[in-house]
This record gives C-alpha cells, structure tokens and sequence, in this order.
C-alpha cells in the first residue's frame, strides 16, 4: 500500500515547492514524526514551526473531541463561546494596550489583515518590510516578502518598500561586521523617503528575521524603527508567528525587545499544528477602521475548533510552564551548538533565541563564504539518520540552519540531534572532499 500511495501523492499532489521528503509519514507525537516504513524521526521543525506544546498532545486531542462534541463550524456571524473566552484568554496575554483579536487561519491571512487595518486607519498604502522577511504566499503579504519566492508571478500589491536586514554577521549593505550600529535602517529609511508618494501606512518586521536566516536585530533596533514609524506616521506592525507564545522563553517578542506594535498578527504558535491566527491590535485602532467600514469576513472566521485548539495551547503552556522551559532548554541547546562550533570550522555562527536558533554554514570563518554545497548535503544526511531540521539557503546571503523543536523536547534530544548533526557534518565533509 505505501508505495501505491506514494505513486499517488506523485501523480495527483500539485508540488508546492520546498524539500519534499522520499516517504509518506503516518503518524506523529511529541518530538517524533513516523513515516510509512516505520521509522521514527526526530522532529526539529515542529512541523512547520507549528507544534509549539509537540505533536499530538493531549490537550490538543481533547480540545478537538469538545468541539466535536459540540460544534466545529458556525456562520461566520456566529460569535462561538470559545472564540470569546479566547479573546479574553489573549487580552490577559497581551501587552497593553493590545487587545482586540481578530481570528483568522494562517499567518498570511493575520498579515492581510493587519495590513489592511494600517492601510484603512491612516489612508496610505505605503508598506515598508525587511529583507530576508517572510510574511505569506497571499497578496499584500506576498509583496511585503523578501526572502524567496517573488520571481514568476507577475507585478505586486503597489506600495511595497525593502530595507536592508539588520544582520552583522553579513551586513546587506557591506559596513558592519558582528555589531550592527543600525546604518541598515537609516540606509533604508532614507532610499524610502526618496521614493515615498506621501501615502504612507506601515512598517511590518518579524522581531527575529526567520526565513532570512534567523537574524536577531541588534539592542535598541526596535526603539529606532518605533521612532522611524512614527516620524512618518507609519503604522508598526510585529509578525510573530514564530516569536509569540513561548518559543523563543518569552510570551512574545515584543516583551523582549520592550516595544509594543500597533498591530501585531500571530500564527504557528497558538494553533499547536491546527490552522488559527490571530490579528491583534488596540481599542483605538479597531474602533477606528470600524467605523471606516474595515471587513475581513471569511468563511472560516471565529470557527470555534480551532479557537479550542488555541486556548488549549496557552493553557498547556501556562500548566505546564514551557515559556520558563524554552528559556532553560533554549540555553542548553545553545550550548551544545557553541561546543559543536568549536569542533567544526565550517560552522561560521550561532544565533537566534530560545528554541529558535540559527546555525549559519561557510567556507572559511574569514570570508564567510556560504557554504551551500554542506548546507545541503548535511541536512540530507541528517534525515538519513533520523532527524529532521530545516535548511535555508539564500545564494547572495548564507546556509543557516534552522532548529525549532517543540517546547516540550528533553535534553536526551537535544542531545541526540547534536550528535547527529555532527555526524551529518562531518561524514558529508568527508563525502564532498573526494
């Protein structure tokens, strides 16, 4: 049956880019996913960075039998108890004055939102994003992504603006190296003020640059952009869908970076591995568009399965104290990454926050040269072994490793992923030195 079914998934599955893996998978549970030969293989994605609390939990099963119980779709007019108890769920959670939730299903739809609020609250269309940003495969998210995927598609959503990355480890504008003094940002800001209409509407930023190769802006990064905003009464919008709800050991990003965004949207972490977004923003800011007419009336709006999924997560997370957890496992990994980038030369740096770390590759540490011949062969080699972890590979920018497991791995995995990934690393050295 397996190989039927995989001749299948090649002959009537559209392929949608990305790595796609040789079997079928079959089942999945905390840090490990099976696939159809039987094999278990360590899971440092979570899934599409989804699995914030691991697959499969049970609060997340239990979550998904009250629904069906009790009710897995309404009109979308039909304000479901649960989505109400989320809502006040999120408000405890928020910082202030962030309040006001709209429930959607996918980070580039909570992006479509959030855009559309800054477009119809200050009458401009003007969207400024970092490069390397990744916000959505949909319209107005699509145009403010600078990380892949642009080219073939035709022209863009008009308005969309790039800056350069805040990224010392290979400044996009060649002037920093390691510390980062922030010329990115007025390199950019003065290249939009050239270029502006005078239609200005928002600054969207992913607080860590993900899909750019998981890039931590420098101390004070934020304040500047809050004030750059300000300045030109640009709305700030913070996309943390990989940020929010615990990943990276704290509730969200903007607690760490101590800025708060007029709109903020989230995604993969607060749907535990079901579709649920969220598109937050304040009491003014919502009464504004309101009475502007603002409408994000989808068929799925407020559906209360996945609004029961979402309140199960934080209550997980909450119960059984996985911000604190992320914050101590993150530093282990950390670790055990900075002692593997002592064995091998060719890991040129070791960043990110968290259980979110980037893991960039080079040729040498002095040229920083990408190495993505290694990037590449290793990640193959470390599924061959059983982990599964992801790979960005930007040609003009570097192979970074990303490593995302769920906030519930132990450190016997942590451990084995290292030990595996130094296998991988030097096996496929080995392989590319003949």
């Amino acid at each position: 049956m397996s190989d039927e079914l995989r001749q299948a998934a090649d002959d009537f599955l559209v392929r949608y880019g990305g790595d796609v893996f040789p079997h079928l998978f079959v089942s999945a549970k905390g840090s490990v996913v099976t696939d159809d030969t039987g094999r278990d293989i360590l899971d440092f994605t979570s899934g599409q960075m989804c699995a914030t609390i691991g697959h499969n939990h049970p609060a997340i099963i239990a979550a998904m039998e009250k629904s069906g119980r009790e009710a897995v779709h309404l009109f979308s007019g039909m304000i479901p108890e649960a989505v109400a108890k989320l809502g006040r769920k999120m408000a405890e959670w928020l910082p202030a004055p962030l309040k006001k939730s709209l429930f959607i299903n996918t980070g580039s739809e909570s992006n479509e939102a959030a855009l559309r609020m800054a477009k119809m609250h200050t009458g401009g269309y003007e969207v400024i994003a970092l490069g390397g940003s990744w916000h959505g495969v949909t319209g107005a998210a699509s145009a403010a992504s600078y990380a892949s995927d642009r080219r073939g598609y035709g022209p863009a959503v008009p308005g969309g603006f790039a800056i350069p990355e805040p990224n010392a480890y290979r400044c996009p504008i060649g002037h920093c190296r390691d510390v980062c003094d922030k010329s990115c940002l007025k390199v950019g800001m003065n290249m939009f003020d050239m270029q502006s209409r005078g239609a200005p509407a928002a600054i969207i930023a992913e607080p860590i640059i993900s899909a750019g190769g998981v890039i931590v802006p420098p101390d004070g990064y934020f304040d500047a952009l809050r004030e750059v905003a300000d300045a030109r009464g640009l709305m700030l919008i913070f996309d943390e869908a990989q940020t929010a709800f615990g990943r990276i050991g704290h509730k969200f990003a903007a607690d760490m970076v101590g800025v708060t965004p007029d709109i903020m949207s989230v995604s993969k972490t607060l749907g535990g591995g079901l579709p649920l977004a969220a598109t937050i923003t304040s009491d003014a800011i919502e009464e504004s568009v309101h009475e502007k007419g603002f409408s994000y009336y989808t068929s799925h709006v407020s559906d209360p399965l996945a609004a029961n999924v979402g309140l199960a997560v934080l209550e997980t997370i909450e119960s059984e104290h996985l911000i604190e957890r992320a914050a101590s496992m993150g530093a282990y990994m950390r670790a055990r990454f900075e002692d593997l980038q002592q064995r091998h030369e060719c890991i040129g740096d070791v960043r990110g926050a968290g259980l979110l770390l980037g893991v960039e590759l080079v040729r040498d540490r002095e040229s920083r040269e990408p190495d993505h011949q290694l990037g590449a062969a290793s990640t193959a080699r470390c599924f061959e072994l059983g982990l599964s972890m992801n790979i960005r590979r930007r040609p003009e920018r570097g192979a970074v490793w990303r490593i995302a497991p769920p906030l519930t791995v132990t450190t016997d995995e942590i451990d084995t992923a290292v030990s595996m990934l130094d296998q991988a690393l030097r096996e496929s050295q080995d392989a590319l030195a003949r």
